[in-house]
């Protein structure tokens, strides 16, 4: 019995995170997008991991999940430098996922947004 390497998606794509330059008087939706403007790759890695997810028959992901399997991976891609994916973008990028593949909408579970 052999075990398989987890193909969730490449290492050789994953950036050093990009933070903006200030953010402190700009609401949560404008960090987020500020955030997802510098960092794209972090996108494309949680579709990775979703389509992933699909292929191994997940009904239901939450987007923690997601969140905690890119911080291993990124932990995994480089050395020394700490990966700063803030958990208030998760409903952000909930909704990005959803908006950008309607068909994972039943995947998961959103909220109303509570701040702007």
């Amino acid at each position: 019995m052999s075990l398989e390497q987890p193909t969730l998606f490449g290492l050789d794509d994953i950036q050093p995170v990009r933070l903006p330059e200030s953010v402190r008087d700009l609401t949560i939706q404008q960090r987020f997008e500020a955030f997802h403007a510098l960092n794209p790759w972090v996108m494309r890695h949680l579709e990775n991991l979703v389509q992933d997810a699909i292929g191994k028959g997940f009904q239901r992901i939450g987007i923690g999940m997601l969140f905690e399997l890119l911080r291993y991976r990124y932990g995994e891609a480089t050395r020394g430098d700490e990966f700063r994916l803030n958990n208030d973008f998760r409903s952000r990028y909930v909704r990005e996922l959803i908006g950008a593949r309607p068909d994972w909408a039943d995947l998961f579970e959103t909220r109303a947004l509570r701040a702007a």
